[in-house]
C-alpha cells in the first residue's frame, strides 16, 4: 500500500531526525556539511555499509530492528578496527511503503542505539525511490594515532580467535523466514541475534592492544579468517568442531544427521558481527583475561601457519567446504 501522510522531506529532518543529531558538530541539520574538531593524538576512521530491502533485510522485518542493524553492522567494523565510535552520516531511501509511522518507527531504532552506544547524527540525506526501502550509514570512530589494527599483521606462529558464537544470524535468517523448526524461545533467540546484532565495541581497546590482525565476521567466518589470511600473506588452519555455539545452535545442530555439513553452514552462513583476530601465542593469556573481564565468550579456533588460504579440519581430518561465505555479486 502506498504511504500517506507524509509531507516532505523537510519535515521527516525537521520532526524525526534532527532530534538525534549531534548539538554542536551537525549544525542542526540545516547546513550541507557537519563540521568536526580535530583530535590531537587520534586518527579518525570511516567506516559505510548500506542494506537493502530483500537482499539484507526482509520486506517484513520492523523498521526499527533495521535501522539498529544498519548501525550495528558498521558499528562491529570500527570493534574490529579497533576504534572508538562517536557519530554517523546516514542516507535514507524511503519506499513507498515507507508512510510516517514507518518512519517514526525507523528513527526509534536509531533513538535506541545511539544511547546503548552513544553516538549522534551527524548529517546525510533522505529521499524517495520507487524501488525497494534502501539505507546507508557511514560510521566514525577515534583510535590513537598508528594504533588500527589491520587485516594484514597476521603473522605465523600466530593464534586464531573469535569472540562470542558463530551461527545465529544465519540460523536467525532461517527462523525469520519459516525454514526452521525449534522452541519457541530458541526461535525468538535466533531471529534477534539476526535482527539487532551486538557488536563488540566494548572489546575494541583489547583487538587494538593485542591483536595483529583482525576483522568482523559479516561474510561467513571461514570467510573473514580468509579475508586475514590473505591480506597477511599467510595459511590458517582452522578446527571446525570447536565452533562456539549458542544453546539455539547446539539444539539445531544436535538435530541434523551430517554435523560437518551443519558446521559448514554455520562458518559459513555470515551475519554474526564478532570479531576474528589473531594474536601472538604469548598473548593468549592477557587476551583471555580481558575477555572474561567484559564476560565475553572468547574460542581459540586455530593458528597461522607458512603457506597460502585457510585449510579446514573437523575432527582432525582435513577437509573441503562447500563453500567460503558469502559474496557479495
Amino acid at each position: 500500500m502506498p504511504a500517506i501522510d507524509v509531507v516532505g522531506e523537510f519535515e521527516t529532518i525537521q520532526r524525526l531526525l534532527k532530534p538525534l543529531a549531534h548539538p554542536e558538530w551537525a549544525r542542526g541539520l540545516a547546513d550541507d556539511v557537519a563540521v568536526l574538531p580535530s583530535r590531537p593524538g587520534y586518527d579518525l576512521i570511516l567506516t559505510k555499509d548500506a542494506i537493502i530491502e530483500g537482499v539484507h533485510f526482509l520486506p517484513d522485518d520492523p523498521l526499527d530492528t533495521v535501522a539498529q542493524k544498519l548501525l550495528r553492522v558498521n558499528l562491529s567494523d570500527l570493534a574490529a578496527k579497533g576504534a572508538e565510535p562517536f557519530g554517523y552520516l546516514l542516507a535514507c531511501h524511503w519506499s513507498e511503503r515507507c508512510g510516517w509511522p514507518e518512519r517514526e518507527a525507523f528513527v526509534a531504532g536509531l533513538r535506541r542505539d545511539q544511547a546503548i552506544f552513544d553516538i549522534s547524527l551527524l548529517g546525510g540525506d533522505t529521499v524517495k525511490t520507487p524501488g525497494p526501502a534502501s539505507f546507508s550509514a557511514t560510521l566514525l570512530g577515534w583510535a590513537p594515532s598508528s594504533s588500527t589494527v589491520s587485516r594484514g599483521g597476521a603473522r605465523p606462529g600466530d593464534l586464531v580467535f573469535v569472540t562470542g558464537t558463530i551461527g545465529d544470524g544465519w540460523l536467525g535468517l532461517q527462523a525469520a523466514q519459516g525454514a526452521l523448526s525449534l522452541e519457541p524461545e530458541r526461535m525468538d533467540a535466533l531471529e534477534a541475534a539476526y535482527r539487532t546484532p551486538m557488536p563488540r565495541v566494548e572489546f575494541a581497546p583489547v583487538v587494538r592492544g593485542l591483536a595483529t590482525a583482525s576483522a568482523d565476521v559479516s561474510d561467513g567466518l571461514l570467510a573473514d579468517a580468509g579475508h586475514i589470511a590473505e591480506a597477511s600473506g599467510v595459511g590458517m588452519e582452522l578446527d571446525l568442531e570447536v565452533l562456539p555455539l549458542s544453546a539455539a545452535a547446539q539444539a539445531w545442530l544436535d538435530s541434523r544427521v551430517d554435523p560437518q555439513g551443519a558446521l559448514e553452514l554455520l562458518a559459513t552462513g555470515g551475519d554474526d558481527y564478532e570479531i576474528v583476530l589473531t594474536v601472538p601465542a604469548g598473548a593468549e593469556k592477557a587476551l583471555r583475561r580481558e575477555a572474561e573481564r567484559r564476560h565475553l565468550r572468547l574460542t581459540r579456533i586455530g593458528r597461522v601457519v607458512e603457506g597460502k588460504g585457510v585449510i579446514v579440519r573437523h575432527l582432525g581430518q582435513e577437509i573441503t567446504p562447500t563453500r567460503i561465505g558469502w559474496t557479495h555479486d
